[in-house]
């Protein structure tokens, strides 16, 4: 008998990963169809390794598991500036550039906990709104060091935060 119910627990499991794998490719195919800037292969990688985003049983579940991500990168990616600035580690000239940069990761995590805020009540209009805000980060980080006619010793990390932040918007526009 304890085996029957450990047979039937274990695919019930088995079933609600499946699910959950089927919601996240599905969704991630639907919005990569829509926006030129997510990339499809980065969104299924990203919410397939996030233990929050594999038990989801429905869009909001995903963009409340894809804002977390985003919210956790924007403090990684501001950890890595702060310490190239605490190492001084930084091509010469680039430092008002990366103090620039761990302003905009400050205000992208604060536009991120609104937008968390946002849909745990189901408001996804000014989630929407929040994490449009947070966007801008990268992409303002990015052109500061371009002014500066070097690249940003975080390119690669900004890169990732930019798809990260552009899932959870994808997913809102579709709710």
């Amino acid at each position: 008998m304890k085996f029957f119910v450990l047979v039937v627990m274990f695919f019930l499991l088995l079933n609600c990963f499946a699910t959950a794998q089927t919601l996240i490719r599905n969704s991630c195919r639907t919005v990569a169809a829509k926006d030129p800037n997510l990339k499809y292969d980065i969104c299924v990688q990203s919410l397939e390794q996030d233990p929050q985003s594999k038990t989801a049983t429905s869009l909001s579940g995903l963009v409340l598991a894809s804002t977390n991500n985003a919210e956790a990168k924007t403090t990684n990616v501001k950890g890595i500036v702060e310490t190239i600035l605490k190492n001084k580690s930084y091509p010469p000239g680039t430092e008002p550039a990366l103090r620039t940069c761990v302003k905009l990761y400050d205000d992208a995590n604060g536009s991120l906990n609104e937008a968390l805020m946002s849909v745990k009540s189901g408001d996804y209009r000014s989630a929407n709104v929040h994490l449009s805000a947070a966007l801008d980060a990268p992409s303002t980080c990015k052109d500061g060091f371009k002014e500066k006619h070097t690249t940003s010793p975080v390119t690669n990390e900004n890169n990732v935060l930019f798809q990260k932040i552009v899932i959870p918007l994808a997913f809102t526009n579709m709710l």
